[in-house]
């Protein structure tokens, strides 16, 4: 039968063990944060924003955080493919992850948890060349659907730092394009359904640190904006212009948010020596 995944049997972290757990990320990235006074501890909403490269580094520190200063685990939907991994699927029903399927989702909206989303999903984490702080949503509102539909408003929020943590050598297009792309679209595994998507989610090869694939302590920012209502479109959820419309609203607010926490890096001089050292490594 395989690995069957339940995703509300799993006992959740306590916020001083989620705390512990993202120390030694809270002590390597710095991270700011700004806005986290805008997430209600007794209004559940649905939270979208921008995924950074890989996907992995800078979410269990902006949910750290938010269990700290809130009270609220929030709950991340993750792209199917981190329950194909053992042990780390483990460790991520642990800190509140869920299987990002509409079915989940609908049921922690019934539970009145907190979400937290990512509509450019694995796209979004697989970078090419020049795609620093850009939304790859392609055409999914499915978000916007579920808010509609269960009455959530939507919370909007940005990282920015995660994408300067590494030099993309070879990214997704270079890597179809080479000898290994044309094997793997002549063996059929490039468009094989859940594996490489067409070369979506091919990770791109980066360079970090110096030469080496160690991240540059690139200091985090995040904040959350501004709450966007949705009672006024109940009823809607199926209505594409609807849906359409709201995303674009949604995506306008994080690509703001995202241009307001690079001016406040640019101005940031409270870096300290060493970190602006290594950053230019």
């Amino acid at each position: 039968m395989g690995y069957q995944h339940k995703p509300f049997d799993t006992e959740l972290l306590s916020e001083a063990q989620l705390w512990k757990l993202t120390a030694p990320l809270r002590t390597y990235f710095s991270p700011k944060f700004y806005g986290l006074d805008k997430l209600d501890p007794n209004k559940p909403t649905l939270l979208v924003g921008n995924h950074t490269i890989y996907g992995v580094v800078d979410v269990p520190v902006f949910l750290a955080q938010i269990y700290r200063e809130r009270g609220v685990l929030v709950r991340a939907l993750a792209d199917h493919q981190h329950y194909d991994i053992p042990l780390w699927r483990n460790m991520l029903d642990k800190t509140g992850g869920v299987e990002g399927t509409r079915e989940n989702c609908s049921e922690l909206m019934k539970l009145g948890e907190h979400i937290l989303v990512f509509p450019g999903g694995a796209r979004e984490v697989s970078k090419r060349k020049g795609e620093q702080y850009q939304l790859t949503w392609k055409r999914r509102t499915g978000f916007c659907s579920m808010a509609i539909q269960h009455g959530y408003n939507i919370l909007p929020f940005a990282a920015v730092g995660p994408d300067d943590m590494y030099d993309i050598l070879l990214d997704a297009d270079d890597i179809v394009q080479s000898p290994l792309g044309k094997l793997l679209k002549r063996t059929g595994l490039l468009e094989r359904k859940g594996l490489l998507r067409g070369g979506d989610i091919i990770m791109p090869i980066t360079r970090g640190l110096g030469l080496t694939s160690l991240p540059r302590p690139e200091r985090f920012y995040f904040a959350i904006g501004d709450e966007i209502d949705v009672s006024e479109l109940k009823g809607s959820e199926n209505d594409q212009d609807v849906l359409f419309e709201l995303r674009d609203k949604v995506a306008f607010s994080i690509q703001d948010l995202i241009g307001e926490l690079l001016s406040i890096r640019e101005n940031d001089v409270d870096k300290g020596i060493l970190r602006r050292i290594l950053t230019r490594l």
